[in-house]
């Protein structure tokens, strides 16, 4: 039984990835495809549904922080194919520690900002009584934290 390749328009593609037409050029241009993009009649872009698998990854790694540098160079590896797996698995260590400690990052300005929002329900419940000096957490917060919320105690 013979392949079917679906072809599909940038337009398509652009749709489907909610990336830009411009997005769409600027990533072949960087080399980031794995296959070559194909020219259909005319010398328009011919895109596959392999084509929007990759840019897929290649848009959640690049949301999650991924510089394009290390995606061109993801994007090389996986296009050298088998051999190279021990290089790959490395650019992702590397990029798994930057995301972890992002969300660690993310993790304390949430933890703030549920504070703040818990001392601004109980201003607006209390009708605005005197409870601008509630601006630490209480001590039974994380170790961790308490110098942020401190710190932002002071400043506000």
């Amino acid at each position: 039984m013979a392949e079917i390749t679906t072809s599909l328009s940038i337009g398509q593609v652009a749709e489907r990835t909610g990336l830009s037409v411009h997005a769409l050029r600027f990533y072949e241009r960087e080399g980031l495809f794995v296959n070559d993009v194909r020219r259909g009649p005319g010398g328009r872009r011919v895109y596959s549904e392999d084509d929007v698998d990759w840019l897929t990854v290649c848009i959640i790694l690049r949301a999650s922080g991924m510089p394009l540098p290390a995606l061109r160079r993801y994007a090389d590896l996986v296009r050298e194919g088998a051999g190279n797996e021990e290089e790959r698995l490395t650019l992702m260590r590397e990029h798994h520690e930057h995301v972890t400690a992002q969300i660690g990052r993310l993790t304390q300005s949430l933890d703030l900002i549920r504070f703040k929002v818990g001392v601004y329900e109980d201003l607006v419940d209390q009708g605005g009584v005197a409870a601008h000096q509630c601006h630490a957490p209480s001590p039974s917060a994380d170790e961790e934290r308490t110098p942020l919320l401190r710190h932002e105690a002071v400043v506000e």
